[in-house]
C-alpha cells in the first residue's frame, strides 16, 4: 500500500474501530482492555497483516503526547481529600519504591546476562537502565483495572495504588534519562551531577506544575467572566474551557522541559491543582478529558503493537520470562516491603497486594525507546525485553488483581451494584443530586413517597427498580432495594 495521507487515515480509522470492537471481548476473557489494543497493533503489524511502522522517533513523540494527557487526567481525577491519608506511603512507593525496583532488578539482569547460556550481555549500568525503564507501575493499566471493576478495597488501598501509579512515572523517567546521560558520557557521571540533575528535575517540575495549575484555574475563571458578557451558551463555554486546559497540558510539559525540569511531574501536579479547585463546568471538562485520555491510551497501545516485531521479541523470550518472573515475585515485593517498612499501620496482606499490582504497560515501552534513539549499545534488546515483560505482567498480574484482593481478604463486604442514574447538574446549579437505596428500615412508616419524611427542599425525581426507571408520584408503592434519585437545594 502506497503511503499517502488518505491511506494513513484509512489504516488508522480501521485500527481504532477494530480495536474498540475487539476490546469489548476483554470483559468476557478477563484480559486487561489495554492489552487487547496491544494485541490488535501486533495483529496488524509487520508480522501480522503487514502494516509497516518502525519509526522510534515518531513513536517516542506519540508516547510523550499520550503520557502527558494520561498523567494530567489522572491528576485531574485525584481527590486531595482521598489521598491525604495515604500521601506518605504513596509518594514513598513512587520514589524509593521505583529506585529500589530498578536497582534490585538491574542487579538480577546483570547476573543473568553473565550466564553462558543467555543471549544478552549487559554491563551493570545498562542492566540498571533496562530495569529503570520498567520500574514504574503503569497508571493507565492500574486506573483501568481498578476503575473498571466495581470492587471496594479495604485499608485505603485504592488511593494508595492510584497515587503511586499516577506519580511514579516521573521518577522512572529521571532514572532513565540520567542513566542514558551516564552511558553517553562514557559510563561516568559524578554523584554531584546526578544529585544536581535530580534536584533540578524535582524542583523545577514541582514548582512549575503547581504554578501553572494555579494559572489554569485563574484562566478558566477569566474566560467565564468574559463569556458572561456575551451570548455564549454553556455548551460552547464547556468546550472552550476544555480546549484551554488541553493546551495548558502541553504548555506545562514543554516549558518545564525547556527549563530542565521534569515535564511529567509538572503535568501531573498541574492536573491535581486544577482537579481540586473550583472551575466552571467541571463535569463537562472531566468528560472531555476522559474521552481524550481513552483515545490517547488506545493510540499508544496500538502504535506500540505496530512498532514491535514479534519474531525479534521471541529471541529474548527465555530471559524476558525470567526477568518478568523476578520482578513479579521478588523485585517488586522486596521494594514494596522495604519502602513501606516505616509505615507500621500497613498490614502484610496490604503490602502483598500492593506488590502484586505492579503492572507494567505503555509507559515502560515508551521509556524503552529512549535508549534506542540515544544509540545505547544493546538498545534493541532492551526494547524487545521490555515489551515481552509488559505482556507477561499484564497477562499474569492484570488478569488476577481482583482475585488476589479477594484471596487476601481485602475486598469490602458491602460492595454493591452501581446505583448512579447517569444524570448530572452543572456545578453552577443551585441544587445537587443524591442517590439513596431503600432498606426495610426506611419503609417502616409506610411504603409510599408521601409516607417518607424527606428534608425540606428535597424532591424524588426518579425511581430505579430491577433496571427499570419509574417516574414517581405520591401513591407509588416503594420496595426495599429501590434506588431513588433526589434533587436537593444547596
Amino acid at each position: 500500500m502506497q503511503i499517502t495521507a488518505e491511506n494513513i487515515l484509512l489504516v488508522s480509522s480501521i485500527l481504532l474501530i477494530f480495536g474498540v470492537i475487539i476490546g469489548k471481548s476483554s470483559y468476557r476473557t478477563g484480559l486487561p482492555l489495554l492489552l487487547v489494543f496491544l494485541f490488535v497493533g501486533m495483529l496488524f503489524g509487520v508480522d501480522g497483516l503487514g502494516v509497516q511502522f518502525n519509526d522510534m522517533h515518531t513513536a517516542q513523540f506519540i508516547g510523550m503526547v499520550g503520557l502527558c494527557i494520561i498523567l494530567f487526567s489522572g491528576g485531574l481525577n485525584t481527590s486531595f481529600k482521598a489521598i491525604r491519608p495515604v500521601i506518605g506511603p504513596g509518594l514513598t512507593l513512587a520514589t524509593a519504591g521505583v529506585l529500589l525496583t530498578a536497582v534490585l532488578s538491574g542487579v538480577f539482569i546483570y547476573l543473568l546476562s553473565r550466564a553462558e547460556w543467555t543471549n544478552i550481555h549487559f554491563t551493570l549500568p545498562v542492566a540498571i537502565l533496562l530495569a529503570a525503564t520498567m520500574s514504574s507501575t503503569d497508571s493507565a493499566s492500574v486506573f483501568g483495572i481498578l476503575g473498571g471493576r466495581n470492587v471496594c478495597l479495604r485499608n485505603n488501598l485504592r488511593p494508595v495504588l492510584e497515587l503511586e501509579s499516577g506519580s511514579n512515572d516521573p521518577m522512572a523517567y529521571m532514572l532513565t534519562i540520567i542513566l542514558i546521560a551516564m552511558l553517553s558520557n562514557g559510563g561516568t557521571l559524578s554523584a554531584g551531577t546526578v544529585l544536581l540533575l535530580l534536584g533540578l528535575q524535582f524542583a523545577v517540575g514541582g514548582g512549575l506544575g503547581l504554578l501553572l495549575g494555579w494559572l489554569g484555574v485563574r484562566l478558566t475563571h477569566i474566560y467565564r467572566r468574559l463569556g458572561k458578557n456575551g451570548s455564549e451558551d454553556d455548551g460552547q463555554a464547556t468546550a472552550m474551557i476544555s480546549i484551554l486546559l488541553f493546551a495548558l497540558v502541553f504548555l506545562t510539559f514543554t516549558l518545564t522541559s525547556m527549563l530542565k525540569g521534569n515535564g511529567y511531574l509538572a503535568v501531573y501536579l498541574c492536573g491535581i491543582v486544577i482537579g481540586n479547585s473550583k472551575i466552571p463546568f467541571r463535569k463537562g471538562v472531566s468528560k472531555f478529558m476522559d474521552g481524550i485520555t481513552w483515545l490517547a491510551q488506545i493510540v499508544m497501545f496500538i502504535m506500540l503493537g505496530l512498532l514491535v516485531n514479534p519474531h525479534e521479541m521471541l529471541t529474548v523470550a527465555p530471559v524476558s520470562i525470567l526477568i518478568g518472573a523476578f520482578m513479579i515475585v521478588a523485585g517488586r515485593p522486596l521494594a514494596v516491603f522495604i519502602s513501606l517498612a516505616p509505615f507500621r499501620g500497613i498490614t502484610a496482606k496490604s503490602k502483598a497486594f500492593v506488590s502484586w499490582v505492579g503492572l507494567r504497560g505503555a509507559v515502560p515501552i515508551i521509556f524503552a525507546t529512549y535508549p534506542v534513539v540515544a544509540g545505547i549499545p544493546g538498545a534493541s534488546q532492551i526494547f524487545n525485553i521490555v515489551f515481552f515483560v509488559t505482556i507477561v505482567s499484564l497477562m499474569v498480574q492484570g488478569t488476577t488483581v481482583i482475585s488476589a484482593a479477594k484471596k487476601l481478604q481485602l475486598v469490602e463486604d458491602d460492595t454493591h451494584d452501581d446505583h448512579s442514574f447517569g444524570v448530572e447538574l452543572a456545578d453552577e446549579h443551585p441544587a445537587s443530586l443524591h442517590t439513596i437505596v431503600l432498606s426495610e428500615h426506611d419503609l417502616e412508616n409506610g411504603n409510599t413517597l408521601r409516607d417518607m419524611q424527606l428534608p425540606e427542599g428535597t424532591l424524588v425525581m426518579m425511581i430505579r427498580r430491577n433496571g427499570k426507571y419509574i417516574i414517581p408520584d405520591g401513591k407509588r408503592r416503594l420496595l426495599p432495594g429501590d434506588a431513588l434519585l433526589l434533587i436537593q437545594e444547596k
